[in-house]
């Protein structure tokens, strides 16, 4: 059996999965948030919400 870690995740901010095609704005903010070097923010997918969520680990 493998283990497995549970981390905390603080949500930055959340964006609707309807937004018009080619635009990324999720990815743009965690984009801006990894550049200001404050966090290494990921994107990922709230299938329940239908929502990006723009995330950071805690520890």
């Amino acid at each position: 059996m493998a283990a497995t870690s549970t981390q905390a995740r603080t949500v930055l901010e959340r964006f609707p999965a309807g937004g018009p095609r080619g635009s990324w704005p999720a990815e743009k903010y965690a984009a801006a948030q990894r550049a200001q070097g404050t966090t290494d923010a990921q994107v990922v997918m709230d299938l329940a919400t239908d929502q990006f969520l723009v995330i950071t680990e805690t520890k």
